[in-house]
């Protein structure tokens, strides 16, 4: 019986998570791959980054920081099918991929663009 009362604690923890996490304003469903496997997650804008929380995990700490300064959109296309949810499209920025919405997409291409002029520069350079 303790089992079973620790497995529904757990389990209303990560409802409780799960509903924080898209309760942040500015937050958009989002997935990550950095290697081969897609993590589903919530993405948000912070100024002049992108915060990236998976689903599955404890902390509300993003796991992802994606700075907008230099960064620069190599790829987007639709995923295949079987790729991930169906209407996702997949944005290919550096060694990191996102998928998401089209509509959120929309979103995070005008969040690019509408960064300051001085944002666009390379910082090493």
């Amino acid at each position: 019986m303790e089992i079973i009362a620790g497995i529904a604690v757990l389990a209303a923890l990560f409802c409780i998570r799960a509903v924080a996490l898209n309760a942040r304003r500015g937050t958009v469903a989002c997935s990550v791959r950095t290697g081969e496997r897609w993590q589903s997650g919530v993405a948000r804008y912070a100024g002049g980054e992108l915060h990236w929380v998976p689903f599955l995990g404890l902390r509300l700490r993003p796991r992802h920081a994606i700075a907008r300064r230099g960064l620069i959109v190599s790829r987007r296309r639709p995923l295949d099918e079987g790729e991930g949810p169906e209407g996702y499209w997949m944005v290919e920025a550096g060694p990191i991929a996102l998928a998401m919405s089209e509509d959120a997409l929309t979103g995070f291409l005008a969040w690019l663009e509408s960064a300051p002029p001085s944002a666009h520069l390379d910082p090493a350079g």
